[in-house]
């Protein structure tokens, strides 16, 4: 081990994380928000550090607690819902009543941040919208997550989703086999993108807000984040005047890179430059390396013996791995890709850890998402100071609320309501 990858392994070990700073910790997030694209986008900020409080409707939540895959749930959550509600705290109100719009509104005077993504000018015909929240907290950053972005021909009364993104973003075009109808990608690829840029955009913002003082409103459409993940496409059209077109697993940039059926399975086999396909060339023994003789090559081995081959022959292999061997997989357990957390409601569960590595101030999964309103007294009285009865009162006339008795929503069965922290070690920052 050279000096270097031990200096790395050292900077990066998962038992030193629990002593080191949080680089978000004060930061405030507001979520009103559901599925995916924004609930993702408070989810990376609150890897780091950032407070989330979670915004759901009482009883039934965000409506990705019931997209549950094969109809599954797990100890009453489902799994599609866990990978973007980590380290939040949930409370339900209802916002479209007077007094849920009035909590809504307290909240965001507290907080740094707010991420909604609903159909652009939902939150403005609420009154709590950027507009109206800014007169309030003039260092509000804003959030917008949307289809199709808060102004332009589509922008209102248009939904969006993550199939409808990679249709009009350009992507379903380029995604399948020649000759073949387009291929939708299969993960949703859209929301977790358009997450990613809008949560850069997030902090590029509070960096601003630390020089002016003041906030600002985020416009982010899903669609158009797809077309910056577009490469080459656009270029290529522009100068050719013809549509990229659909080449299945075959990278046509760097032939012969692509994916390929092995004895017990398939194998991705790439070459960056000429001196890695020089290299598959001599492997082959053939004077060129086409994607044909690489499939001759690869057929009757196993990816094992492949992965070998490669490493001694001087080009990239890799088998193609499925969740099993990923949740297997030594290397992403030591690097806490695969987070092992024991959660105070759920037990023992593996998560998806921070996939940035900071040394200094790393990113951590502290809890696993929660029940619709698991954390209203922390958030309503310990924040916003109201009493148990003013509490009461607000149930009463549903307003705040909890968890419907239904999958999706509720506890694991025999759970308790929860410590009155949530399994935190403290409570709100302000």
């Amino acid at each position: 081990m050279s000096g270097f990858e031990e200096f790395a392994r050292d900077a990066f070990s998962l038992s030193g994380i629990p002593s080191k700073p949080e680089v978000l910790k004060g930061i405030r997030v507001l979520e009103l928000a559901t599925r995916i694209f924004g609930p993702a986008t408070a989810d990376y900020l609150g890897e780091f550090g950032a407070e989330v409080i979670k915004v759901e409707l009482p009883l039934t939540g965000d409506l990705m607690r019931y997209v549950a895959p094969e109809g599954f749930f797990w100890q009453e959550i489902s799994p599609a819902f866990l990978p973007q509600n980590r380290n939040k705290l949930h409370v339900g109100v209802d916002v479209r009543l007077p007094e849920g719009r009035d909590l809504f509104t307290r909240i965001a005077e507290k907080s740094d941040v707010v991420v909604e993504n609903l159909r652009a000018g939902t939150m403005d015909r609420w009154g709590i919208g950027y507009s109206q929240l800014r007169e309030k907290n003039p260092g509000l950053v804003y959030a917008a997550n949307s289809g199709f972005g808060q102004w332009g021909p589509f922008a209102k009364g248009r939904a969006s989703y993550d199939a409808t993104a990679q249709a009009v973003s350009g992507m379903s075009a380029i995604t399948g086999f020649p000759g073949h109808p387009p291929v939708r990608v299969g993960l949703w690829i859209g929301d977790f993108t358009g997450s990613l840029f809008s949560a850069i955009a997030i902090l590029a913002a509070l960096q601003a807000r630390r020089r002016s003082g003041e906030g600002q409103l985020i416009d982010l459409a899903q669609a158009e984040a797809l077309i910056r993940a577009l490469d080459w496409t656009w270029l290529y059209s522009d100068i050719t005047g013809r549509d990229r077109e659909r080449t299945g697993n075959r990278d046509v940039t760097i032939p012969p890179s692509g994916i390929y059926r092995c004895a017990d399975g398939f194998v991705a086999v790439s070459a960056r430059d000429e001196a890695e396909r020089s290299a598959i060339a001599r492997t082959l023994g053939a004077p060129e390396a086409t994607p044909e003789a690489v499939a001759a090559f690869a057929a009757p081995r196993t990816h094992a013996e492949i992965v070998r081959i490669s490493e001694e022959a001087g080009f990239s292999a890799a088998p193609v791995q499925g969740g099993r061997d990923q949740y297997r997989d030594p290397h992403l357990r030591a690097r806490g890709t695969v987070w092992e957390l024991d959660d105070p409601l759920y037990g023992r569960i593996d998560e998806f850890g921070p996939v940035p590595k900071l040394s200094e101030s790393p990113g951590r999964i502290k809890w696993t998402a929660k029940p619709v309103g698991y954390h209203n007294e922390e958030v309503f009285g310990s924040l916003l100071g109201l009493s148990g009865e003013e509490r009461e009162e607000l149930e009463r006339k549903k307003v705040i609320g909890r968890w419907a008795d239904a999958p999706g929503a509720r506890p694991p069965r025999g759970a308790t309501a929860g410590p009155a922290d949530g399994g935190r070690k403290e409570g709100p920052a302000r």
